[in-house]
């Protein structure tokens, strides 16, 4: 998991996001977030408000956090009630903020080449590849599968080293519910997420 770190790179979009292609899309973004983490001290530092801060204005916006919970959650999506949805969705956009704060305050200067997308114009779900690298470590892919919607391109599963995160969660959740049902799951990730707010405050 420890590669998640590094998907927060990529997701602060310009004004003109909808208007290119996701691989040119991506790439500026790149750019502008690591300009943003070079100059931030605070940031650099640790400041969890302030990690947080950039989190919320610029990342969530870039990903569909329905759909993320959605495919996590898989067959169960369909027993849940639209209440159950709801907190569902909320609770894993708050665990995906928390891993993305933390990718946030791990960059160290890696550099970020995307790769020419492969794709049709006519297509509506595209992957962006990219490779991250560092020096004296093996470069890592991380791949983002990308939907187009009535609001510009947005992420819906980020894939590192060929393991996708939406995976991961997948069978964890499947096991919580075999468990403790539906509400049970809510309430781990509540549990989880209430704990991670607090010790952020320490």
């Amino acid at each position: 998991m420890k590669y998640f770190q590094l998907l927060i790179c990529l997701f602060v979009a310009p004004a003109f996001a909808q208007e290119v292609a996701p691989d040119a899309l991506v790439r500026g973004i790149t750019q502008e977030v690591v300009s943003i983490i070079r100059q931030d001290k605070e940031i650099q530092s640790g400041n969890s408000r302030r990690i947080a801060e950039l989190v919320d204005a610029k990342v969530l916006p870039h990903f569909n956090f329905q759909r993320m919970t959605q495919l996590a959650v898989a067959v169960n999506w369909r027993k849940a009630s639209p209440e159950q949805q709801k907190s569902l969705t909320q609770e894993f956009r708050a665990l995906l903020v928390r891993t993305y704060s933390s990718a946030l305050s791990s960059y160290r200067d890696q550099a970020i080449e995307i790769k020419p997308l492969r794709a049709r114009a006519e297509d509506t779900e595209v992957t962006v590849r990219s490779e991250v690298k560092q020096k004296g470590a093996q470069a890592v892919t991380i791949d983002y599968e990308m939907e187009k919607t009535s609001s510009g391109w947005k992420v819906f599963d980020v894939k590192v080293g060929g393991v996708s995160l939406i995976t991961t969660y997948k069978e964890e959740f499947s096991n919580q519910v075999r468990d403790a049902g539906l509400d049970g799951l809510i309430k781990t990730l509540s549990g989880k997420n209430r704990q991670a707010e607090s010790r952020s405050r320490t």
